[in-house]
């Protein structure tokens, strides 16, 4: 195994002439582990500007060279982590893949990004030689006994039954102990089965059958797989994200371009405060001809405190076991008022742990009980970490003299305009896109179809503590098909913020959606259900109910409004037999306009 390296010099203007250079590092393809001869040319890199380039081939990566850091990782479990590709304070960094394959093994986390200014990653695909998951053909269901038989899958997958339970995957010294989060997929299609719940499944005891089958006692389990799916199982929830497959943090200038991730143990691509992000013509799905039904292990793209320009334009993301993707920001609970410029605050959910809410110079909005809406504006002076959940914030100015413990803060500096176009996002666990920045959002010419609501709007105060409402949002041209199929109720457009009980209800939280220009063909009733929205106007859509699966909430609304006002809807076509056109509240009444639409009634 050989690399080669050599320099070449950039010339650029910024305020005067300057020059750097890029060191190329050329990485021949070789059999074997691949970790150390990578490790040691990032670590013996020059200068801060390198470019990797890959010989075309099908690399392996495994764990017993890899670097060793405790990290924290939002939205995944906070530890010790194997990092194969690690790129720390970095002004640039290129990686040329030219089609080449990475294989990984085990418990790691492949790409780590922190503190550069240019990232440049393309032309380069992502799996797992044995992936975290265990899955089987429903082959059997007894509820009266509470038992269901699997056939299991075991070409490529690792597991064993030792005292009445399987334990899976068996690599590097770790296993899950139970099944855990699990859900029944179409054995044809993949997707998640029609009208599948999650489920949280540890068995109380699993025997092997004369046929090498599995039965699986669970006095727990409320709703059994269907006959003839798959069902697929990633482990508990506490220890099934251990990683990303991409984390960059405090950096700018990221851009992913023909980046294929066939397998992940966390999400696909995370950012956590950074600037200016594009991922591009890429794509997060299951292999073509394996029998695998998951592709990663949660979101296909997630972005907290992330601020600039993030663009998802003509990719595919599939299979994976959370949404398509998730923008927000972080609120913090105030725990404590130590000083009239100083403030202790908390961070709420335990996968937040040692999360960068603020910096010197960002701006902070107060927001306090029992008003949900963004009041003063402050600037931080100096934040002073206390642990992994809590901090000091000193602020320039004095804080508001009403604020109070348990009001939160949010950060008003760190949120991004968002563009999400010409993507198709499909057969996958939960939404396909619930996002969450007062900025800019453009969702345009996507094909979407979803278990749970195609596009979801939610901030939220407690449990996972995302914030915030929406201000400037325009939904167009999209093709909806076969939406909101899981067990749960939900609609194309959900607009649900989940504030605590001390909140006001009646006071408006997400502002100004433009709904225009879909196409709709899916089976069951809801098209837009909103709660607390000022602001919104759906025109233009077409709307097909097809006959490919049995309404679940036949009686529910296509349009249900609740504590909302200045909605109008106009000129939209329905083409199908619900009667239930538009529900309103008092409240939702008195401002909405409803005009011009064929196939469903006007009244409200």
């Amino acid at each position: 195994m050989k690399i080669k390296t050599y320099a070449i010099l950039f010339l650029a203007i910024v305020n005067g002439l300057s020059v750097y250079s890029q060191e190329i590092i050329d990485i021949k393809h070789a059999n074997g582990d691949m970790t150390m001869l990578v490790r040691q040319a990032i670590e013996n890199a020059k200068g801060k500007d390198i470019k990797l380039v890959f010989e075309k081939g099908e690399y392996t990566f495994l764990t017993d060279y890899a670097i060793g850091k405790y990290l924290y990782v939002t939205n995944h479990g906070n530890g010790f982590k194997k990092i194969i590709f690690s790129f720390d304070g970095f002004n640039s960094v290129e990686i040329e893949g030219n089609g080449s394959e990475f294989i990984f093994r085990g418990q790691t986390a492949p790409f780590v990004f922190e503190g550069c200014n240019k990232i440049d990653v393309k032309n380069l695909t992502l799996d797992w030689d044995i992936p975290f998951s265990f899955q089987g053909d429903v082959i059997a269901v007894n509820k009266k006994e509470q038992w269901y038989d699997l056939k299991p899958y075991t070409n490529g997958y690792s597991w064993k039954l030792s005292k009445g339970r399987i334990v899976f995957p068996n690599i590097n010294h770790f296993s899950f102990t139970s099944l855990g989060s699990s859900l029944p997929h179409n054995k044809e299609t993949k997707a998640v089965d029609y009208g599948a719940w999650d489920m949280s499944l540890n068995s109380n005891y699993v025997e092997e059958l004369a046929n090498g089958n599995l039965r699986f006692y669970d006095k727990n389990v409320k709703h059994f797989p269907r006959v003839g799916s798959v069902l697929q199982s990633k482990g508990d929830k506490k220890n099934n994200r251990y990683a990303p497959a991409f984390l960059v943090r405090n950096s700018k200038n990221i851009t992913f371009n023909n980046v294929i991730i066939y397998h992940a143990l966390g999400m696909g691509f995370l950012c956590e405060r950074s600037e200016n992000i594009e991922i591009l013509n890429s794509g997060i799905y299951i292999r073509e001809g394996s029998d695998r039904v998951i592709s990663i292990i949660a979101d296909a793209t997630h972005f907290a405190n992330c601020k600039g320009d993030i663009l998802i334009e003509k990719c595919r993301f599939e299979g994976m076991y959370d949404d398509g993707t998730n923008v927000h920001g972080t609120y913090v609970l105030v725990d404590k008022i130590i000083d009239r410029k100083t403030v202790r605050v908390k961070l709420g959910h335990d996968q937040q742990m040692g999360f960068e809410f603020a910096g010197t110079k960002d701006e902070i909005w107060f927001i306090k009980n029992p008003d949900p809406r963004r009041k003063e504006i402050n600037v931080v002076a100096n934040v002073t970490v206390i642990n992994d959940y809590y901090s000091d914030i000193t602020f320039v100015n004095s804080i508001p003299e009403d604020l109070k413990k348990d009001d939160i803060l949010e950060n008003k500096t760190w949120n991004p305009n968002f563009t999400m176009r010409s993507n198709i996002i499909r057969d996958h666990r939960a939404r396909n896109i619930i996002i969450k920045t007062p900025k800019k959002i453009i969702i345009e010419d996507n094909d979407l179809s979803s278990m749970m609501s195609s596009i979801m709007l939610r901030g939220e105060t407690f449990y996972w503590f995302e914030s915030g409402n929406v201000e400037d949002v325009v939904i167009r041209n999209n093709r909806f098909k076969h939406c909101a199929y899981g067990g749960s109720e939900h609609a194309i457009l959900k607009v649900s913020p989940r504030l605590a009980k001390t909140f006001d209800v009646t006071i408006p939280y997400d502002r100004n959606i433009v709904f225009e220009n879909n196409r709709i063909e899916t089976f069951d009733n809801r098209i837009i259900w909103a709660d607390r929205l000022d602001g919104l106007i759906v025109r233009g859509n077409t709307i097909i109910q097809t006959n490919t699966e049995k309404p679940k909430y036949p009686d529910a609304y296509m349009f249900d409004l609740i504590n909302c006002k200045n909605v109008e809807i106009s000129k939209n076509v329905y083409k199908g037999n619900s009667k239930n056109g538009i529900k309103t509240d008092e409240a939702s009444a008195k401002s909405l306009k409803v005009k011009r639409n064929k196939g469903f009634s006007q009244k409200f």
